[in-house]
């Protein structure tokens, strides 16, 4: 069998450049995200950590068939990590501990982090988990994550508000009432409204019970 020149050409660029990396169809990480802001602003509390738990079956099937999708792997990790928050308790560990591998894979792959969502995720991950030796929680890594987050997208409702949480658990009252007030007046983002809405409601609170 013959071949032209420009078909072996292609044929050696192809096996330069390794194989093809398949990205997630924008219409099933949509589908995630969509899926995610319904459990977080709809559900009840105590229905929540299972249907987080479905989700990320539903995130590591994408993943699993895109292993270096930058956005399948944000909603898989964002999915761990609230499915860790819903359970709570020694249990939740484990599912901590993926997400942030997961996370900072998301990091490595998107410098942006998912337009900040990988940071912000990463940061209250490092924030509430147990530190060395039960887990590895670290609130100089915590800050560092925040900062990173805030150098992205400073507006954000997400990055002011759980910022201004981290603040006021450090004992930064002035800074985290800053911070409350700005996430107040960021905007929220599309395909993320009702969670955004929903922390705006939660700055508010911060904001009275920092102000009283």
């Amino acid at each position: 069998m013959s071949y032209c020149r420009s078909t072996v050409a292609v044929m050696l660029v192809m096996i330069l450049m390794g194989p093809v990396t398949t990205l997630a169809d924008d219409g099933e990480v949509a589908a995630l995200r969509e899926r995610w802001e319904t459990i977080t602003t709809d559900m009840p509390d105590d229905a929540r950590g299972q249907a987080y738990a479905e989700l990320v079956e539903e995130a590591t099937q994408l993943v699993e068939s895109s292993p270096d999708d930058a956005d399948a792997l944000l909603w898989k990790g964002i999915a761990l990590a609230s499915e860790a928050r819903a359970k709570g308790g020694p249990g939740a560990l484990g599912l901590a501990k993926e997400a942030r591998d997961d996370l900072e894979r998301v990091v490595e792959l998107d410098p942006s982090g998912g337009n900040a969502s990988a940071y912000v995720t990463l940061a209250v991950l490092y924030q509430r988990v147990p530190g060395w030796p039960l887990g590895f929680g670290d609130s100089d890594t915590a800050e560092a994550l925040f900062q990173s987050a805030r150098q992205i997208r400073p507006e954000g409702i997400d990055v002011n508000y759980y910022y201004a949480v981290f603040l006021e658990e450090e004992g930064r009252v002035d800074d985290a009432l800053e911070h409350a007030r700005l996430a107040v007046e960021g905007e929220s983002r599309e395909g993320r409204t009702a969670s955004d809405e929903a922390l705006r409601d939660d700055a508010w609170k911060l904001i009275d019970r920092l102000s009283s």
